[in-house]
């Protein structure tokens, strides 16, 4: 079975647009868990504005199953996951003012930069995660850093899933397959939803971990969290 890293974002984004501590982002960590979540994943982006450094530190002791960081390996990012030391750190290419994630690594003209700071996170024992795309050639110079797993960019997989499904699916079979061959586990996020995620799972083998934030929470306003949580698992079965 695939695992479920429920990213907990915008629940910081709710909490800080108001200001205090509701809702309390902690509590829906714990929360999240106890509902059958596999992991927390949180991205704190320079600005801070949803997940804030110190709600990394708050939340270390709490998360029970596998804590996942998001972020761009700025010198502060890796102090912060060097202090806290999550299961899991995954590196983004993202540029300190977008809005989320929408784009790999272009690992090539980074492979000096990614190796020394995938080399950096695994003496403290950290899994490193490399955010790419599909391209297999580029697959394969991730596998060169030394990092533990990749993490596929399923945003253009979730935009032409209601056209054509099967051809949605396919680069993402093939960008699996070839992780799997070099040597490397596979994470996929962004934009996967109840409509669109059983069919990935169904065709995407080696399928470790999927990371979901919008979505899920966005179908929580509406189902409530505790069952949003078991319909994203049941479509991991």
């Amino acid at each position: 079975m695939t695992n479920l890293s429920v990213n907990i974002n915008k629940v910081a984004t709710l909490r800080n647009a108001r200001g205090g501590n509701l809702p309390n982002v902690e509590q829906v960590a714990i929360d999240c868990e106890k509902f059958g979540a596999d992991g927390i994943t949180v991205h704190p982006r320079p600005d801070e504005r949803h997940i804030r450094y110190n709600d990394v530190f708050q939340l270390r002791p709490i998360v029970k199953t596998e804590f996942n960081i998001e972020g761009y390996p700025s010198e502060a990012f890796l102090e912060l996951v060097l202090l806290s030391k999550p299961e899991q750190v995954t590196l983004v290419p993202d540029a300190p003012d977008v809005l989320t994630s929408s784009a790999g690594w272009d690992v090539e003209p980074n492979l000096e930069f990614l190796t020394e700071v995938v080399d950096r996170l695994k003496e403290a024992g950290i899994r490193t995660s490399i955010f790419v795309g599909t391209d297999v050639a580029n697959i394969k110079m991730a596998a060169r850093t030394g990092a533990d797993r990749i993490e596929l960019y399923t945003g253009p997989y979730a935009e032409e899933y209601e056209k054509d499904p099967a051809a949605a699916v396919a680069p993402y079979v093939v960008a699996a397959d070839a992780a799997h061959r070099e040597g490397l586990g596979v994470n996929a996020g962004h934009d996967l939803n109840l409509k669109n995620l059983k069919y990935f799972r169904e065709n995407v083998k080696y399928l470790n971990e999927v990371s979901i934030g919008h979505s899920l929470i966005a179908d929580a306003l509406y189902m409530g969290l505790e069952a949003t949580i078991k319909a994203y698992k049941a479509c991991l079965k």
